[in-house]
């Protein structure tokens, strides 16, 4: 067994059901045959591989553009990809030039379709080595989106912001935790080796294997971005209340709110998921009812003092973590989308009691998936208003609120930190007024 080599094969082929089958990236790479049987560290190189072309493609198909003087055909198999993984391994990763050559040209040769295309790949990924740099450095990072993403973050956010998202996602993100409590932050931070953000988040330059860091064990955090972790800050629960975390999987933001020592519901359509909100809670030694149910429809009316709506969307503003979301969406699925966002904030204002609060939230940065959709859904809910969020409630992060009071985070934000998930996040009270 060649573990480079395996690694190679796993992420092109990963790459294949990502791009071909809309499989989240994840997903794919625990399909693939050689990912079972690799060590931690040869899939953390695979997972590496795939993320990189995933999240530079825009770049490499520019530099593949100049020394192909045809695209490959479409029974070529696997080329294409093996180039492309191999020029995101010469370009952008610390791989060996040589290794990154040899390697994909010997993958190459394992396929009957790619074999006879194994010189050329040789050839045009020797070029790489000799040109590409320079190639890629003079191509714009936002052209390594779609073009539907690219445009729309555009008309939202202008180019210039648009190009500082960009320069953030193209880099691996840092480690976040939350904690069960914030007391002990700094005795943690200085045993993880993570510095304590302003919003209290503990942060760590990389991931690695979060089973081995202190305090896993005991339960004493769980891996959640700091913009993931806002909405429930800003929800500001308060011991006793009764609280719903109505889209709680993967528990995240339901921990958030047990360990602030609310009763809360926690609830989410996928058994499975569910299961994984279970596991959590357990490991962290916290208390949520956990309750399986379409959260469209479920529950009696005037039954929570306050709410967290998580809704469903396009995952756009999670590309740091997620690279594949840019790839498996597009904007008719934005479409499908927002008939169940609409529904779940319907039955959000109707289970939520009088004077409640509900904080309805996207990590996406999509308009409609956020203000249009705040604004439609104030429109059907007359009695819902607004309450604004305050500069400091999220202290050096003043900039991200609106001037209503809702609060719109890009990644760009806090990029000399290492940026932050996308989020669209809006506090509202329950008036009671018709």
């Amino acid at each position: 067994m060649n573990p480079g080599l395996d690694a190679r094969r796993a992420s092109v082929r990963a790459l294949k059901f990502v791009l071909e089958s809309r499989t989240a990236l994840d997903a794919a790479l625990s399909q693939t045959p050689e990912f079972g049987r690799m060590e931690s560290r040869d899939k953390a190189f695979a997972r590496l591989i795939s993320a990189t072309t995933l999240r530079r493609r825009g770049q490499i198909h520019a530099v593949l553009s100049a020394f192909l003087e045809h695209d490959l055909p479409e029974h070529a198999g696997e080329a294409r990809l093996l180039l492309e993984t191999a020029t995101a391994q010469i370009l952008f990763l610390d791989t060996k030039p040589h290794a990154a050559v040899s390697e994909a040209v010997t993958l190459a040769k394992t396929s009957a379709n790619s074999k006879r295309f194994s010189g050329l790949i040789n050839a045009v990924l020797r070029k790489v080595v000799a040109g590409g740099k320079e190639i890629a450095d003079a191509t714009p990072l936002s052209d390594n989106l779609p073009n539907w993403l690219r445009d729309s973050w555009q008309a939202a956010y202008g180019v210039r912001t648009v190009e500082d998202i960009c320069a953030v996602i193209m880099r691996d993100p840092p480690l976040d935790l939350s904690l069960r409590h914030n007391g002990n932050g700094e005795s943690l931070a200085e045993a993880i080796g993570a510095a304590i953000l302003p919003t209290g988040t503990l942060r760590k330059p990389e991931i690695g294997d979060l089973t081995a860091l202190p305090g896993f064990d005991e339960g004493q955090w769980w891996a959640q971005d700091a913009g993931a972790a806002l909405p429930a800050r800003l929800l500001n629960v308060q011991p006793g209340e009764s609280v719903l975390d109505l889209c709680a999987a993967p528990g995240g933001k339901t921990m958030q709110l047990a360990a602030a020592g609310a009763s809360v519901t926690a609830l989410d359509a996928s058994p499975k998921r569910m299961r994984r909100v279970a596991d959590n809670l357990g490991r962290t030694r916290l208390v949520a009812e956990c309750v399986t149910a379409d959260g469209q429809n479920w529950g009696e009316a005037d039954s929570f003092d306050a709410i967290l709506l998580d809704a469903p969307c396009s995952a756009t503003g999670t590309l740091r973590r997620r690279p594949d979301a840019a790839w498996i969406k597009n904007q008719e699925d934005i479409a499908s989308l927002l008939p169940i966002q609409n529904a779940l904030l319907d039955n959000a204002a109707r289970l939520l009691k009088p004077g409640g609060r509900l904080v309805i939230c996207t990590c996406s940065l999509q308009p409609e998936e956020g203000e249009y959709w705040l604004e439609h859904g104030l429109t059907r809910h007359p009695e819902l208003d607004i309450d604004a969020v305050q500069p400091e409630e999220l202290p050096e992060l003043e900039g991200a609120i609106l001037e209503n009071g809702t609060v719109r985070l890009t990644p760009d934000m806090w990029a000399d930190r290492g940026g932050i998930d996308g989020f669209f996040i809006a506090r509202l009270r329950k008036t009671g007024k018709a």
